[in-house]
């Protein structure tokens, strides 16, 4: 009787989360005050995470600290850059694509373009976005012709233009898009069905769990995590921070 009453809590708080994402421009605008001074995050279990207690804000930011490895993941920048920015992300997560679109792209700008920040994206696929590994094995295989970062753009970019919230899309959706940015399709299609990076999805998965992510985006500034999609303003002034160091 207890594991059907868990069941169903758990079913009860997957319909919540499916309905806000599909509704998420609505509810924004009756949380754009706390997105700006707290965090948003979707954690593993399928909550929204809102500067609940464990979530640093305001003058917390950037004051947890955890050891977290590039791996061999691409870097986008100069590699001896002073700072490092890691982020954890999930390609079909809405906060993640806010984060690329919002902020990554004033951080690539006027830090990553000008050699003092480089940028590395970790895989973080989260269980109830359904083309999240599928996505992130995709860019890696993009990688393979080095066009990894145009493919990562290019996933999160041709969300934006179909909506809000979760986007759905399809394997043949990735396909398409890969060939959009001059890939060559057979390869990159063996690649993608062959599975070839499944494995290393889940190592950045691991890595990130043992680093302290439980949802996404999560990033890290030299190690200074920063959870949701903060602006750019946050990321300034930490990154500021470890430039002068």
């Amino acid at each position: 009787m207890e594991q059907e009453q868990q069941t169903g809590q758990e079913q009860n708080k997957l319909f919540f989360w499916k309905f806000f994402e599909k509704n998420f421009l609505a509810l924004s605008i009756l949380v754009a005050g706390v997105m700006i001074s707290g965090s948003f995050l979707y954690a593993n279990n399928g909550n929204l995470k809102n500067g609940s207690a464990n979530i640093p804000t305001g003058d917390q930011l950037g004051t947890i600290k955890a050891e977290v490895s590039i791996d061999d993941d691409p870097i986008l920048g100069n590699e001896k850059a002073k700072v490092t920015i890691i982020e954890f992300s999930d390609y079909q997560c809405p906060f993640c694509r806010v984060f690329w679109r919002d902020t990554l792209s004033q951080i690539k700008k006027e830090y990553i373009d000008t050699g003092k920040v480089k940028f590395v994206y970790r895989d973080y696929p989260l269980s109830f976005h359904p083309m999240a590994g599928a996505s992130a094995q995709a860019a890696q295989c993009a990688g393979d012709q080095n066009k990894y970062w145009e493919m990562h753009d290019k996933i999160f970019g041709e969300q934006d233009k179909l909506g809000q919230g979760t986007v759905t899309y399809t394997i043949q959706d990735l396909k398409k898009w890969a060939s959009q940015i001059g890939l060559n399709q057979p390869v990159f299609n063996q690649c993608l069905d062959s599975e070839k990076y499944k494995n290393e999805v889940a190592k950045d998965f691991a890595d990130g769990s043992a680093a302290g992510v439980s949802g996404t985006p999560t990033t890290y500034v030299n190690g200074r995590q920063l959870v949701g999609a903060q602006p750019f303003s946050i990321f300034k002034s930490i990154i500021e921070e470890e430039l002068k160091k």
